[in-house]
């Protein structure tokens, strides 16, 4: 069994390797994206593992079917830039890692949380002039507010158990309700009565689909004024411009956004000495009532370990077995 590994970063790297030593299994690691000109690689191999934001070409999958590879094996959740009509077009199967750590991006929504709270931003910019001045950077206490967690899977009840452990009230929304979070009388009837009496609401949803957004003008109308957003979930689960403008109005206190709908081709770069050409984004970052982040709420040992070993894992299991726990359903 042959196996090539590509968009693999250098902190994947020593999982990917140890993982091929003690599985006595050849991984080919491969830096480069995948793509029409790099699927050439995969020549001779029986399974291709692969992580990135951009989309996959439909182009790809033709060049597996030619080459008998029928397995693409995801290091990541998310699915929806994969054609599964160019999947099933060439009888490819696709797996991907479902939790690669829950705890690590439940931790990170409330660390970011904790941030906005105490004014950490604003004070870390002065002191770092030399101003220690307190005022007005006055914080306010978790303990004191309430909590709205949308989305009650994996990393929305981590979230909902760390939040508990802070004192603050917790209520809950999801489609599909968890007999945990049920039996303690967490659940709102409908999102838009978890985004009426929240102080804080925070995002674990999956993606809605283009334009479907859970934070926008109209929801935000609606929400209690001084309320904050937190986002470790998609992107385009907010309108951001409305957001961004609900912030400057003080209609919300802030927000926490670790995902951004137009991240692609931004986030993890480094753009040290460039202007942004994303204006929005540039006055998010610029404003002290936002907190910005790459799309990092995953990124711990932990995580990136499981997302190495998972994937390769899921791919030893469909060759030999025809089908494994991480298989997606693509009709």
């Amino acid at each position: 069994m042959k196996l090539i590994d590509y968009g693999v970063r250098e902190d994947e790297r020593p999982y990917i390797e140890q993982w091929s030593k003690e599985n006595n299994i050849e991984v080919k690691i491969v830096s480069d994206l995948l793509n029409p000109e790099t699927i050439e690689q995969a020549n001779g191999y029986d399974g291709v593992v692969a992580y990135q934001q951009l989309p996959y070409d439909p182009a790809i999958f033709d060049k597996m079917n030619e080459y008998g590879i029928h397995v693409l094996s995801l290091r990541n959740v998310g699915v929806d830039n994969v054609p599964f009509d160019a999947l099933k077009k060439n009888d490819i199967k696709l797996t991907n890692v479902p939790s690669y750590s829950p705890t690590a991006i439940a931790e990170y929504s409330v660390t970011g949380l904790m941030i906005l709270l105490r004014s950490m931003k604003s004070m870390i910019r002065k002191v770092d002039k030399h101003n220690f001045l307190w005022a007005p950077d006055i914080g306010r206490e978790l303990n004191e507010l309430t909590v709205g967690v949308a989305g009650t899977g994996r990393i929305g009840r981590a979230a909902i158990k760390i939040y508990q452990g802070f004192g603050a009230k917790v209520i809950a929304f999801d489609k599909y309700r968890n007999p945990d979070i049920e039996k303690q009388g967490l659940y709102v009837d409908t999102l838009d009565e978890l985004l009426k009496n929240s102080d804080v609401v925070t995002l674990h949803l999956p993606s809605l689909g283009k334009g479907n957004t859970v934070i926008n003008k109209n929801t935000i109308a609606e929400m209690k004024d001084h309320a904050i957003v937190v986002n470790t979930g998609r992107g385009d689960l907010i309108n951001t411009q409305d957001l961004y403008d609900a912030v400057v109005s003080e209609k919300l206190y802030g927000a926490v956004l670790d995902v951004y709908e137009n991240e692609v081709g931004i986030f993890n770069s480094d753009r040290s000495n460039e202007k942004l050409e994303d204006q929005l984004l540039s006055n998010m970052i610029d404003n002290p009532r936002i907190i910005v982040s790459p799309h990092i709420a995953f990124y711990t040992t932990t995580a990136v370990k499981n997302m190495a070993t998972i994937s390769l894992n899921s791919m030893v299991d469909e060759l030999k077995n025809g089908t494994s726990n991480n298989e997606i359903d693509i009709n």
